[in-house]
């Protein structure tokens, strides 16, 4: 009797593991796709693209997933720790967490995709505690984010999380998947593999919004459009779209100004820019209702949103207000062959003077301070830089929407996980956020300066109080001013980072 029920228990076990396999294909993609933002080629398409003389070598099976992708993640995690002993963590990077990562062919398709995707990156001083003392030739990346705080804009660091200060930070592990679950659960699993061997600083978990918000950020907009073509990589470049050379995100490929000098393991890795940006959404729609414009024939809802979408430069849905400068137009937003392909001047219109006219959209708009296309004659590439960021926190409250002010609970907390990736942090994020975003009279030879970017933009070295200046919003009278004495965006801190080839985890990383 023992034996047979036995052998049943043993027979149903085997038929439970035969019927349900322990590695299974993935159904559902861990990346989002919103009609409005580029598509990801296909890995055919992605193999297709490297294959010309000029890109030959770009190794998509080194490259860490998280720096070509983009603003694709359906649920991620950012968890910053130390490392207390760089002995067993060298270890087992180059063994078990080596094994774990993910590189950038594993996510273009469902069927390779992980259970949850997983890349890490490390601090200046995170490179110094593993031994490493090659120069990566990126000044911003060796002196760190706190070292940089006034001139990026930040009003002092007093809002900044407290992990971000100083450069106690060393790495930060990068988790991304379609459910917080299995997100939660790969972190448990590296926390078992790395113990005391690292403390946990800080972490950031971010989700794609919900329903028809998916892809927007918290203020409402679509966001992730204008990503850049890279060579070696895009293989369809939409019209409008900017095509990079690898070597402006990629350090050591093609087209990175300092590929000579750079240490040959770093070929294929990309500078991180983190920033955990909040965002103060009642008091933007507050803001924003309380400035509605009065264009004629416009209803007073449409004279709202119109003031809105000056403020970013699209309307929510993605749509461009210099295609569509009067209302949304959601069948072009959701036409990603339409939705970037403009440049700001309209030779076609009769009488219009493109130095002065911004009429379609005012100089000061944040995708026309972040991108300003025909404004500076030819598009430099070279100051292009790859978004892939992710919302944080949850949706707006009904008690904060009737008081109009966004809530003191630190759990109400919301706003941008911001990641930008290039090969050169000067050129890129830090030249795109202080020559532009901030700089009050960029863009440049306007008779009324336009006023720094009104959602991210401050002075270099302001207070918080200071109130800041843009004009343009107003396409009756161009030259009006409006003084923003509320801060939409509120810096909470961030730190740069190295996100390496996965072949130097086992190599000088772990030396």
């Amino acid at each position: 009797m023992k034996v047979s029920y036995i052998a049943i228990v043993i027979g149903l076990a085997v038929q439970s593991a035969l019927a349900v396999p322990k590695f299974q294909p993935r159904r559902t993609s861990i990346l989002i796709n919103p009609d409005a933002q580029p598509d990801l080629p296909s890995p055919q398409n992605a193999r297709l693209a490297g294959v010309t003389p000029a890109n030959a070598g770009l190794n998509l099976n080194d490259i860490q997933g998280d720096i070509l992708i983009g603003m694709k993640k359906k649920k991620e995690l950012f968890f910053f720790f130390s490392i207390n002993d760089a002995a067993t963590f060298k270890s087992k990077l180059s063994s078990d967490i080596k094994s774990l990562i993910t590189n950038t062919n594993q996510l273009l398709s469902v069927s390779t995709q992980p259970i949850t995707a997983v890349n890490i990156a490390f601090s200046q001083a995170g490179l110094t505690a593993l031994g490493v003392s090659d120069n990566l030739g990126d000044a911003g990346f060796q002196s760190g984010q706190f070292a940089d705080a006034a001139k990026l804009g930040d009003a002092g660091t007093t809002n900044w999380v407290s992990g971000f200060a100083g450069t106690k930070i060393h790495g930060v592990f990068l988790l991304a998947s379609d459910t917080v679950d299995n997100v939660n659960n790969e972190l448990a699993s590296l926390q078992s593999i790395l113990g005391s061997s690292i403390s946990e600083i800080h972490r950031v978990a971010g989700a794609a919004r919900p329903g028809n918000e998916e892809g927007h950020e918290h203020f409402g907009f679509m966001d992730g459009i204008s990503q850049p073509a890279v060579q070696g990589f895009t293989q369809n470049v939409l019209n409008g779209q900017a095509t990079v050379a690898p070597g402006e995100l990629l350090v050591g490929e093609t087209g990175d100004s300092l590929q000579s000098s750079r240490p040959s393991w770093t070929t294929g890795g990309s500078f991180l820019v983190f920033r955990q940006l909040q965002q103060m959404v009642p008091e933007f729609n507050k803001y924003v209702a309380n400035h509605a414009l009065s264009v004629p024939g416009l209803t007073a809802q449409e004279n709202e949103d119109l003031f809105g979408a000056r403020l970013i430069g699209r309307w929510k849905s993605g749509a461009p207000i210099d295609l569509a400068p009067l209302r949304d137009d959601t069948d072009l937003a959701n036409d990603n062959t339409r939705n970037n392909n403009f440049t700001f001047n309209h030779p076609e219109v009769p009488g219009f003077v493109f130095a002065s006219n911004q009429t379609n959209c005012p100089f000061s708009a944040h995708i026309r301070k972040t991108r300003p296309r025909a404004d500076l004659g030819s598009e430099n590439t070279g100051h292009h830089i790859m978004r892939a960021g992710i919302p944080y926190g949850p949706e707006v409250t009904d008690a904060e929407t009737s008081a109009q002010q966004s809530s003191t609970d630190p759990a109400l907390e919301r706003g941008l996980a911001f990641v930008a990736y290039q090969s050169n942090i000067a050129q890129g994020f830090e030249f795109m956020q202080e020559a532009w975003v901030n700089n009050a009279n960029f863009i440049f030879g306007k008779t009324t300066p336009p006023g720094v970017d009104p959602i991210i933009g401050r002075a270099a070295g302001s207070a918080a109080e200071t109130p800041r200046d843009i004009s343009g919003t107003d396409p009756l009278t161009p030259t009006k001013k409006f003084s923003l004495d509320v801060e939409f965006v509120v810096s909470r801190g961030g730190e740069y980072f190295f996100s390496p080839p996965i072949s130097a985890l086992s190599g000088v990383l772990s030396a």
